[in-house]
This record gives C-alpha cells, structure tokens and sequence, in this order.
C-alpha cells in the first residue's frame, strides 16, 4: 500500500504539521511495509531511507510564516497522480486539498483531510467578519467532499461541526517518548545561561507569533521579577526586550529542543488559539509541568494535577498560575505529566488509530467494488 501526504504546512524548519509528519513516515518505515510519501512545495525532492519527499512547483506567499504555495491545483495533482498512491492525506484547505480531491476521483481511491490549522480565525483576524463567514463556507463546501476528515482537538471537531462538517473523527497528534523524556534534563542549564542556581526557570517554545501572546507572558515575567527567567525557544517577530528573558533560536534537532524542556521548571503557553498544542505534551513527556490558559485546544491536553490552566490574556492570572505553580509540589506534578503524556499520546499508541481509520476507508471502498462487480455480473 502506498499513502501520501500532502499539504503545504510541511517544512525542514520545523512545525506542528512537520513533527506529525515525520513522525509517520519513521514509524511506518520500521514497524510496516507501506510506502509513504509526502508532497509539499517547501522541500527538496529526496529519495533517502527514512522517508520520500517530493517537491511541488510554487510561489511564495505572505503572511503564511514563510510557507509557499503550489503554482496550481493541477501541476500539483499531476505530480501525486503519478505517484498512484492507495491512499491521499490533505494536510492543508487549499490547492493541496483541490489536488487530493482531484486525484482521488480520477483514481478511485480514498482522501483524507486533516484539520490542523484554524483558518476562519485566521482569515478573520486579518480580515474581518465578512470574510471569516465566507472561510467557513468554503471549509464547508470543501470537507464534505472527502471521505474521511481528521481534527486534532474536540474544539476543532466541534468547530468544524458547527459550520455543517458532521461526523469529523478526534484524533489527537502524538509524542516520540523516547526523544522526549526526563533523561534528556542537564543539571548544567542555569550555568550555560548565566543564572544563579536559585532561579525559576520557565520556558516557551514555538513560533513568536501575534497569537501566542508572548508579551504577556514578557510582561508576567517581569512583573514576577527575581528569581523568574524565560527561555524563548522560536523566532518570528521582534519581542519586548527584558533583561529576564533570554532567546535562543528555533532546534530544528528534536534532542536539543527536548534537553531544554526537560532542563527548565514550566513550560508556560500563553496562547488562547491553539488547534492542538504539541509542544505542551513534548515538556509533560520530559516530565515538565506546564502552566497553559482555559482558551484553545491546549486545555483538553492539561488534566488536573499536571499543570495549571489560567484565564486568557491576561497579565495579572498569568503571573497568579506561575506563582501557584510553585506553591504545588513540583515533582509530583512532573510525575504525572510524564505519565499522562506516555499513557495516552505516544506514537504507539495514535499511529495504530491512524492506521485503523485507513484500513477501514480502504476496505469500504474494496467492498462497493465487488457489490458494483457483482450487480454488474448480475445484470
């Protein structure tokens, strides 16, 4: 069986849609004979070992974080035609999309769509109201045509189901526990950064977008004052300067972001809009506790006892939730995001789900040939 993946959010720099993505193509790899292959105008064509990659012709576009786009739904479903996959995941609503329904009529075979960006909000928040009715419109218009549709979040389920996408599958994206881990702390990291043993080290890692809502996090530390330090792990705009606050830049190797994680006390994720919020299991995998907002998707992902989720922007309940953190005992609370994270989101454990839903797609599909086979004889 071949499975290809396509969408334009897959990128060598890293990413949500990326980490999912690579995690696939290594575990079917080792653990399958299926043949995958991902699509996506932001690579270069390879033909390694561990996974396939094949470019797709396109322009940049902006406001998209640097993502390109395919020149044309059909130049790109050209390219995955040829492929003759069994089998066609669409990771974004635009032309990959088109290009996933385009080959899946002309091949016969079954097309998946997976939800893994909120694009009404986006749309809408740049915008207006006007054009965020019309962006659910079109997601409308567009998953309906699929034959199975994918969210990482109940609230993107329930999103979806709202603007008429009914019967959308939960299925939550998952960790590499051997990557992250609480083997990966290093004792050493206040002394590489130049802080005192005594500090309360909290760490975000992530793109520095509008929507993460880093200055309020920037604004909590510095409120905080001693002995709070932030670690900003990411880039993309410019952010408030504060002598609290150290950056370090994106860790494309999976290792180095995990040492960090696992080396600081809290991860804190400001954000109210997340579809998912991978990051936020990667730090409870290395036995992290998190501090994270009731806002978004992040808050299915931190049960009670492993974290503390607090109200949305604001600057005075965040710097509340960092400071109760600490009244809690720490160690218990990182015990038990380790075992919440390992229990529930390990790859073993979400890609066999995955897998489950393709053979179930693929078997339908096999059952109306021979019915269709059969009337046919028949008649």
């Amino acid at each position: 069986m071949h499975i290809a993946d396509i969408t334009m959010f897959y990128a060598a720099r890293g990413g949500g849609v990326s980490t999912y993505l690579n995690a696939k193509a290594r575990w079917l790899l080792q653990r399958t004979r299926i043949r995958h292959t991902i699509l996506s105008p932001n690579v270069a064509t390879t033909d390694g070992k561990t996974r396939s990659l094949v470019t797709i012709p396109s322009i940049p576009f902006p406001g998209i974080h640097g993502y390109r786009i395919p020149l044309s739904v059909a130049g790109a479903a050209r390219i995955l035609q040829g492929l003759e996959p069994d089998l066609i995941e669409a990771g974004d609503a635009g032309h990959c999309a088109w290009a996933a329904l385009r080959v899946k009529r002309r091949l016969n075979i079954p097309a998946v769509a997976f939800y893994h960006s909120d694009l009404p909000r986006i749309i809408g928040a740049r915008m207006g109201d006007s054009a965020e009715r019309a962006a659910r419109s079109y997601l409308a218009h567009l998953y309906r045509q699929f034959d199975l549709v994918m969210a990482p979040s109940k609230l993107m389920v329930q999103q979806l189901d709202n603007i008429g996408v009914r019967g959308v599958f939960h299925q939550p994206l998952g960790i590499d526990i051997d990557t992250f881990s609480p083997k990966r702390r290093a004792n050493s990291l206040r002394d590489h950064l130049n802080l005192a043993p005594e500090t309360r080290l909290l760490v975000y890692a992530g793109r520095f977008t509008a929507e993460k809502k880093l200055p309020i996090l920037i604004e909590a530390v510095r409120r905080l004052g001693h002995p709070y330090h932030l670690l900003l792990i990411g880039g993309g705009v410019t952010l408030p300067p504060l002598d609290r606050v150290t950056c370090l830049p994106f860790k494309r190797n999976q290792q180095d972001l995990a040492r960090l994680l696992g080396s600081s006390d809290v991860l804190v994720h400001p954000g109210d809009r997340e579809t998912f919020g991978l990051i936020v299991l990667e730090a409870m995998a290395c036995g992290t506790p998190v501090v994270g907002t009731t806002g978004g998707s992040v808050a299915e992902l931190v049960e009670a006892g492993t974290g503390i989720l607090v109200e949305p922007n604001s600057v005075a309940r965040l710097c509340e939730g960092i400071d109760a953190i600490y009244r809690c005992d720490m160690d218990q609370l990182g015990k038990n995001a380790l075992r919440h994270a390992r229990a529930r989101y390990d790859w073993h454990h979400i890609m066999p789900q995955m897998l489950q839903r393709y053979a179930g797609l693929l078997a339908t599909r096999e059952r109306a040939e021979l019915e269709a086979e059969r009337i046919f004889v028949a008649e």
